[in-house]
């Protein structure tokens, strides 16, 4: 048997990465109402055109006070995100927790899965629901228009200032809109919509981005703006990460289970060195350390910080 047999067969992906989540759950205490945050990657060279396999895409579950994986799942070569995220939401722990995820997991069945794990959602909409996102839209544009009267809305606005640009971010939370939303009824859980404006100013150039959710839970605008915004801590903290301190999309391991079961060592490694807090240096110059010194890489294995 091949080396590359042994590990097929000896290691299933999906064993270990029930191994990997059931350890996450008790090197973590996910907080009362922490955002949990699930969107995909691609391994970008994973793929093995000898026998027309594509590159694998890794669904991952991160929780952002904690600053760690939770878990993750491959979606099937034939399938997508939409599949893959109810298999990963079952694996994990999320009670009292604010699940966000991007339009691709605005759906119906979704929604409905994270409130059974008695959870909330964040869930972003776009035009791959139509009647719903002009709805959100129409609902803000006439609340405008009479300058908010008779609308039970809440509103926040933060600044931010630095490296030559200004930003503002406004958000809009309608507690009274779901009479205004066409087959809301559909949607589990249902209880809020929400309008974020972004609007930067950079060398005297100025861009609006509006962006539209949906949630299940009737928390503050300045509460939902600030979850909005984490939601990006799993491209910014997670997925850059990867790539730059692990160099994940250089890998070329593509036999077998081989890069998917290598996608759960590196989020183990980088769950374990982001724990280890004794060093104050990042994930790359913790990596090289416990490589030299291996009183440290005692420490980072252990999972506890002296």
């Amino acid at each position: 048997m091949t080396r590359s047999q042994m590990w097929k067969d000896k290691l299933a992906s999906r064993k270990f990465e029930a191994c990997f989540t059931s350890w996450t759950s008790i090197l973590s205490e996910v907080l009362e109402g922490e955002v949990v945050s699930i969107d995909g990657k691609t391994l970008r060279r994973s793929h093995d055109r000898s026998c027309d396999k594509k590159a694998i895409h890794i669904v991952s579950a991160w929780a952002s006070a904690n600053s760690l994986v939770l878990g993750q799942i491959k979606t099937d070569e034939k399938s997508n995100e939409i599949t893959a995220i109810p298999e990963l939401l079952k694996c994990l722990e999320l009670k009292g927790c604010l699940v966000t995820i991007d339009a691709m997991g605005c759906q119906k069945d979704i929604a409905e899965e994270i409130v059974s794990l008695e959870a909330d959602y964040l869930l972003a909409v776009k035009d791959n629901h139509p009647t719903l996102h002009h709805a959100i839209q129409n609902y803000f544009i006439e609340a405008f228009n009479v300058d908010f009267e008779g609308y039970n809305i809440d509103f926040t606005e933060t600044f931010n200032k630095g490296h030559g640009r200004l930003e503002s971010r406004r958000c809009w939370v309608g507690y009274d809109a779901l009479p205004h939303i066409e087959g809301s009824e559909n949607w589990e859980g249902l209880q809020t919509i929400v309008m974020v404006e972004s609007e930067r100013t950079e060398k005297e150039e100025t861009t609006i981005d509006h962006r539209y959710y949906i949630s299940s839970t009737l928390g503050t605008a300045a509460y939902l703006l600030d979850s909005s915004r984490e939601h990006w801590g799993i491209e910014t903290s997670l997925h850059w990460c990867l790539d730059i301190a692990f160099r994940e999309d250089e890998s070329r391991i593509r036999k077998g289970n081989g890069a998917e079961n290598f996608a759960i060592l590196r989020h183990i490694a980088l769950n374990l060195l982001k724990k280890e807090d004794t060093a104050k240096i990042g994930i790359k110059n913790k990596r090289l350390k416990a490589g030299w010194d291996g009183v440290y890489l005692e420490k980072v294995l252990s999972g506890l910080a002296s």
